[in-house]
């Protein structure tokens, strides 16, 4: 039973972590790179939505971390 536990509790941590990485690339960097490509959004903007997203990911990341501390040995 140890085993499957550890199994699930390491999908839901890897698929908890690629929403981090998701949110990061989408929210995070997408927009600053249309900035940097000559986009007209205002730079203030796109550089709070930037640091939430970066912030979301951060946390994110880290329930995954914490979920993974749950594994049975």
């Amino acid at each position: 039973m140890s085993l499957v536990h550890n199994e699930r509790t390491k999908l839901s941590a890897t698929y908890l972590n690629g929403v981090a990485i998701a949110v990061m690339a989408v929210g995070g960097l997408g927009p600053l790179i249309s900035v940097l490509n000559g986009g007209s959004t205002p730079a203030a903007g796109i550089a709070i939505v930037s640091v939430i997203c970066f912030a979301g990911s951060v946390t994110l990341h880290l329930l995954a971390r914490r979920l993974l501390g749950s594994l049975e040995p």
